[in-house]
């Protein structure tokens, strides 16, 4: 009795100190402006004590008045009955280094306001709303301090709210909580309907959650021009956000992906969420240069980054995709980890990872400095997973018969040619985690410094989502594992990134997305020509993504004739595109995705894949526009050469840069690497033209793109040695 009576005098002491407080006069209503003024950002509570928030450029208004809050399980949610605690404003300017990046440094600069907020009734809770206000965006979160009225909780859902002006033109896919694979739509809000997601019969596994839900990254373009991008940063410990579209009112609210019980979240505090990200000008490049997304995540958490290195890569992959090889060394099924004899099964004679295939990628990797080779399909377990839902499918240390590992890793040694881990967990992540120290170790032994990871199917722990609480938490727990053992990630089939290769550097790229595999033998409708002038705009505002680029035979007859009726007969770009995406589809880590013998027919092209950077130390966006076309120049880390990449949907179009980025008074060779005059992607996908020209920065290159067609130009500082029949470029 004495000591209830000692807790009840101490609530009834805090709760007179937060009363003197909020009759000292704190405002309920704050203002916030961007470093520069442009962005204004007001937050306020409304009679019912529910906290809203108000963003505007200059004198236009991107979100109206839009609701916050957090909805809990078993007791009251955090969303009304709040009043103001205590709001406090502090200012960071700051420029740091990445690791590896688009850039060499990038400037932090932004405004952050922290309101508290407590809530009285059985006990009073307190909540921080943090916004951070850059000159090109808004970052906001909520935050959780450790008190006894909220220690262990349950989140049910979020009541962030993206209450829009209008109905904005929209580039979006379907909300789900497995896959963000799907080709992209461009219609207005008011006609979002992502029922037409069940009709994606090329992805594994797809849980659309209803007609009116999308995914983050939206990119969004209003009729009065404003372009506004909505996605989240730093996701951690939490589940991914989609967003529900209302059609009539044009407000957007945060939906999380739901756990085997259908709850979103579990939390202890202190605790807080992922940042909720919104990108806004009038400018659609400024879209694509932002970094505000990277500077809401944390530094770099690995101290010694010198091992982490970009790289491009060649590998037994297309083949798979295309029919000419397998996965799978032999044809029969119904395979038993720990208890089937490979060695005894009879080979299916199309095996693609084998020893005597893996030496022939490692010579031509070798012969045009790429740095490393990928090799999927190397061991047991392929003949019987696909779609089973099975606990125990691969071991990641067993090779098959013909795969011999220390014959492959001496020979890759030997001509100094990295090797690159394939781990398919087959979505039996249980069975992943239980073997991943088992399976670096592997690793390591064998000379295997990075790993793609793969994630095809339905999730085991079963009932648990790709994009919810329990993945995200996995994801993170592989990057932290990978950087002890100082092992560098390609994540395949991910959720999608939130600007965590900040904090985790060695999380090289990811998927997450339909990539170009979706262009191969088993996919009817292929990526439509806009959607690697949409994909910027959207995936990529998280991370680089390893969307393997580089087909050059693009059309497929020669491969699988006879599935010619359930596929396209073309990748739905020219040969140049496939180019120029080196440039405009950022990756530290870049595939040269086609097989050898197609590169080796066109070595003049290859020279352009062979030069192009993958690390960068400027990037100038010339001219974009979401859905329609992009053109990027970029300089390399090291050296002084630069590369140019422009892209188009399916109309032609001239894309024009200026190269006034390049050194004064300074002679360069251009290179160029065009569309032919009759190229199409349809009709004459792989014509194309090369020519070089002495340039300077008093030009403007002006490049003719094809139907679905591009350019990518290589720029080098001119030499004594070079040809001086060079011919100078005169526009």
């Amino acid at each position: 009795m004495k000591q209830r009576a000692t807790q009840s005098r101490a609530t009834m002491a805090l709760s007179i100190l937060l009363l003197f407080f909020l009759l000292a006069g704190t405002s309920q209503a704050q203002h916030l402006s961007s470093p520069n003024g442009r962005l204004q950002l007001d937050v306020a509570l409304t009679q019912r004590g529910q906290p809203t928030y108000t963003l505007s450029l200059e004198d236009r208004v991107v979100i109206q008045e839009s609701q916050l809050g957090i909805e809990l399980s078993g007791t009251r949610s955090l969303v009304d009955g709040f009043s103001v605690f205590s709001a406090d404003t502090t200012s960071t300017d700051e420029t740091w280094s990445p690791v590896w990046g688009q850039e060499r440094s990038i400037r932090n600069n932004y405004r952050e306001l922290a309101v508290t907020l407590v809530q009285s009734g059985d006990g009073d809770r307190s909540m921080i709303l943090r916004f951070r206000l850059f000159d090109d965006g808004l970052g906001f979160r909520y935050e959780f301090p450790a008190q006894n009225n909220l220690r262990n909780f349950i989140v049910t859902g979020e009541k962030s709210t993206f209450d829009l002006t209008g109905d904005h033109t929209a580039f979006w896919i379907p909300g789900d909580y497995d896959t963000n694979e799907y080709a992209y739509s461009t219609t207005r809000l008011s006609d979002v309907d992502a029922t037409i997601g069940r009709d994606a019969n090329d992805i594994a596994v797809r849980t659309i959650i209803g007609a009116d839900y999308v995914q983050t990254p939206l990119m969004l373009k209003s009729d009065d021009g404003l372009y506004v991008n909505i996605h989240e940063a730093a996701l951690q410990n939490y589940p991914a956000m989609n967003l529900r579209v209302d059609r009539e009112r044009y407000t957007l609210t945060a939906q999380l992906v739901p756990d085997a019980v259908g709850n979103a979240a579990y939390l202890q505090t202190p605790t807080h969420t992922p940042w909720r990200t919104i990108i806004v000008s009038a400018d659609a490049r400024d879209i694509l240069r932002s970094r505000t997304i990277l500077n809401l995540n944390e530094p770099s958490r690995i101290s010694d980054t010198a091992w982490i290195r970009p790289a491009k890569y060649v590998g037994i992959w297309w083949g798979m995709h295309i029919g000419k090889y397998t996965w799978n060394y032999s044809d029969v099924g119904n395979t038993k980890l720990g208890e089937t004899d490979w060695s005894a099964l009879p080979p299916n004679g199309r095996h693609g990872a084998t020893t005597e295939n893996t030496r022939r990628y490692i010579d031509f990797a070798a012969d045009h400095g790429f740095d490393g080779v990928l090799v999927e399909g190397w061991n047991v377990g392929w003949e019987d997973w696909f779609g089973q839902w099975k606990e125990e499918v691969f071991d990641f240390v067993t090779p098959y018969p013909d795969f011999d590992v220390e014959a492959v890793t001496r020979y890759a040694e030997s001509k100094g040619v990295e090797l690159i881990m394939h781990h398919e967990t087959s979505a039996s992540v249980t069975n992943y985690e239980r073997r991943l120290d088992e399976a670096f170790a592997f690793m390591k032994r064998n000379g295997y410094n990075s790993v793609k990871t793969g994630y095809v199917g339905r999730i085991i722990p079963r009932g648990e989502h790709h994009d919810g609480q329990w993945m995200v938490n996995h994801y993170n727990r592989v990057a932290e594992k990978a950087a002890e053992n100082r092992i560098m990630i390609d994540a395949h089939e991910p959720v999608r990134p939130t600007g965590l290769h900040r904090t985790w550097p060695n999380w090289l790229a990811s998927e997450a997305a339909r990539g170009n595999e979706f262009n191969s033998g088993w996919s009817p409708t292929g990526n439509p020509p806009e959607h690697e002038t949409i994909l910027p705009f959207t995936r990529l505002m998280g991370g680089p993504m390893d969307y393997t680029p580089g087909i050059f035979q693009i059309r497929f007859e020669e491969f699988a004739p006879e599935r010619m009726g359930q596929m396209r007969s073309t990748v739905q770009t020219t040969l140049a595109k496939q180019l120029a995406l080196y440039v405009t589809m950022y990756s530290p880590l870049q595939m040269a995705a086609d097989l050898p013998e197609n590169y080796e027919k066109r070595l003049d092209a290859l020279k352009f894949i062979e030069d192009v950077a993958v690390d960068w130390d400027q990037t100038v966006v010339a001219e974009a526009e979401p859905g329609d076309y992009i053109t990027i120049a970029r300089k390399a880390k090291t050296g002084d050469s630069w590369f140019i990449g422009a892209i188009t949907d399916e109309n032609p179009r001239t894309a024009t840069i200026n190269l006034d980025f390049l050194d004064a008074g300074r002679d360069y060779v251009a290179t160029l690497y065009l569309d032919a005059p009759d190229a199409d992607f349809e009709s004459n996908p792989m014509a194309y033209r090369i020519e070089t020209y002495r340039v300077s920065n008093r030009n403007a290159l002006r490049l003719d793109l094809a139907r679905s067609g591009g350019a990518a130009v290589s720029i080098r500082p001119a030499s004594a040695t070079d040809e001086k029949r060079i011919r100078r470029y005169k526009r």
